[in-house]
């Protein structure tokens, strides 16, 4: 099951880069048209306006390529007796992929939930294993699997 979890965000992160780029190809080309037919203030705040969406485009296409960094350095067919990056986790019937914070998805009808490691959740569950209990936001949590 891991490796399609892993399989399945990879191909969401690869579907993003897909958009982004996209969208600043398209920004590129809007704004080498305006460039042709366009003159004075108007023309100046147009091509300000479109670096700066270029730029914005470009941050995110950053942030996803980061996450796709942290999913490529996961082997998913490695089993873990201790919670590290590229684990899956059961815990109070909930489960939870050790990775970057990605949304959530579905697979076999089970949801799973990618948690970051830096993330207060995934800080506390690193190092650990099964029996290990503890409290989020006044909720007690028990970790029932490790793989």
């Amino acid at each position: 099951m891991k490796l399609q979890i892993l399989q399945q965000h990879q191909q969401l992160l690869q579907d993003k880069i897909d958009v982004f780029r996209d969208m600043i190809s398209g920004l590129t080309v809007d704004a080498q048209n305006d460039a042709k037919g366009s003159a004075g203030d108007k023309h100046e705040t147009a091509l300000s306006m479109m670096h700066i969406e270029q730029e914005k485009l470009n941050h995110k296409l950053k942030e996803v390529f980061d996450q796709k960094s942290i999913l490529d350095k996961i082997d998913g067919s490695v089993n873990h007796n201790k919670i590290a990056l590229g684990s899956l986790v059961q815990a109070n019937g909930m489960t939870l992929f050790i990775s970057a914070a990605l949304p959530k998805i579905t697979i076999e009808g089970k949801t799973i939930i990618a948690v970051s490691p830096q993330s207060p959740l995934g800080s506390k569950l690193l190092g650990n294993e099964v029996g290990f209990e503890f409290e989020i936001n006044n909720s007690k949590f028990k970790v029932e699997k490790v793989s």
